[in-house]
């Protein structure tokens, strides 16, 4: 297992350290995934809504996604075309099979692309071409931009710090959906 999560060990960086990346990964893909649902959601509505299931600015979804992302394809970044391939499926995948199962099991639904702009290729309104391509794209930015400047930008961060800003940020992160989960 420990093998397995040293997806960065090319470039010397031990076990607590990614995991201290990973946990950044997570909490900047929902970020991201929070920026980018603002902005679309005023493109489709015409106004700006709070997106996600949390208080603070990112999305648990994306979150999840970006760190299945660089666990199953950072290894293959040599390739582009297979990066944006396999993760339009798994991001698709993780989107159809989370959006199903609130759905079906706890009568909530998260997301439905029934009611949205360029839902094409629309399915039960969990998953559609516009999101699983854009989940793609996203990923190319993770895994050849995110993840370098990341990298890059803790180089020469002592693991102390490091370790106290991603556990502080992966803790709130947490706390956050957890709270928001039991209040909502």
């Amino acid at each position: 297992m420990k093998e397995k999560l040293l997806i960065f060990k090319n470039d010397n960086i031990n076990l607590n350290k990614t995991i201290y990346l990973l946990i950044l990964i997570m909490v900047i893909s929902g970020v991201f995934g929070f920026i980018y649902e603002t902005i679309f959601y005023k493109i489709d509505l015409g106004y700006f809504v709070k997106r996600g299931s949390s208080y603070g600015p990112w999305i648990p979804i994306y979150a999840l996604g970006g760190l299945f992302i660089t666990l199953l394809t950072y290894k293959l970044k040599k390739n582009p075309f297979i990066v944006f391939v396999l993760s339009s499926i798994i991001t698709g995948l993780l989107e159809y099979i989370t959006g199903y199962v609130f759905y079906e099991f706890k009568g909530i639904r998260l997301w439905d692309y029934n009611t949205e702009i360029w839902n094409y290729g629309n399915i039960n309104g969990y998953i559609c071409l516009r999101s699983v391509l854009f989940f793609g794209i996203s990923s190319l930015l993770l895994i050849y931009l995110i993840i370098p400047l990341l990298k890059k930008l803790t180089k020469n961060i002592k693991e102390n710090t490091l370790q106290i800003i991603s556990i502080s940020l992966g803790l709130l992160f947490l706390i956050d959906v957890l709270v928001y989960g039991v209040l909502n």
